[in-house]
């Protein structure tokens, strides 16, 4: 079988250029992307970006980090809010696919209550963690709301038939997950924070903050073999790439 992926911009953030890619100077804006994949066998989203408080009280919300990355979030840039101008309501998403528990991923989680939370077992362990949580800068408020669970280890094929695979990348946090989808038009790779930006691929550089430094260059090599192998990434940071990324109702393609 086959799906359909429709891109959705839910807000941005601004933040030094070098807390995306080590040296980078001055200021960048970047979106912050979610993704309804549609499947003969339901429907999920991947990721639900920043929970709508971001936008209105950011220290509040997101802490001291709201001091690095500036977040700009509009009333209608909630994961609720983009699903409702496509005509998807949250109980008809069946999962939600998790790429890590950060508040730019997860903080709109608790906006699809009905899902079935699909992540690794190593990163819902950790985000449960209270000394690995606080290390990697989780806040429960964004993910821990009681959904279903669906835990894996390594990756996944989530409907059986090949069509959407969630593909290990660990390092970014310590079990950091993309998304492998088979279009029409050909596969295309949701990376997330596994590689913010193209330059992380093309120059081998990485972030200065990871989890796991030699973990986050292995999932940098995987992702490109993806790529030499055919398969169009989406990058999860990237502002110039992000201009290429048709925006739902249309389809992204391979």
């Amino acid at each position: 079988m086959i799906a359909r992926v429709h891109a959705m911009t839910c807000g941005y953030l601004t933040a030094p250029l070098e807390m995306f890619i080590e040296g980078g100077a001055g200021e960048v804006r970047v979106p912050v992307p979610c993704f309804l994949v549609d499947h003969p066998r339901g429907r999920l989203v991947f990721d639900t970006g920043m929970h709508p408080a971001a936008g209105t009280d950011p220290l509040g919300r997101i802490g001291p980090v709201a001091a690095i990355f500036r977040p700009e979030m509009g009333p209608q840039e909630d994961i609720r809010s983009r699903l409702a101008a496509l005509g998807v309501a949250p109980r008809d998403v069946r999962f939600l696919i998790q790429s890590h528990l950060h508040f730019d991923h997860a903080g709109g989680n608790e906006l699809l209550p009905d899902a079935t939370l699909l992540v690794q077992r190593r990163e819902w362990e950790a985000g449960r963690d209270p000394d690995l949580a606080a290390a990697n800068g989780f806040d429960a408020r964004d993910y821990d709301h009681g959904h279903a669970l669906r835990l894996v280890d390594g990756e996944h094929d989530v409907f059986g038939d090949g069509s959407v695979v969630c593909v290990p990348t660990f390092g970014h946090t310590p079990g950091h997950q993309s998304l492998r989808v088979r279009t029409e038009s050909g596969d295309v790779v949701l990376t997330a924070d596994a590689c913010y930006l193209r330059r992380n691929l093309e120059e081998m550089r990485l972030p200065p903050i990871v989890f796991d430094e030699e973990a986050t260059r292995a999932s940098l090599q995987r992702l490109r073999a993806l790529r030499d192998a055919g398969a169009r990434l989406v990058f999860g940071h990237d502002p110039d790439d992000w201009t290429m990324v048709p925006q739902a109702p249309a389809l992204l393609t391979a």
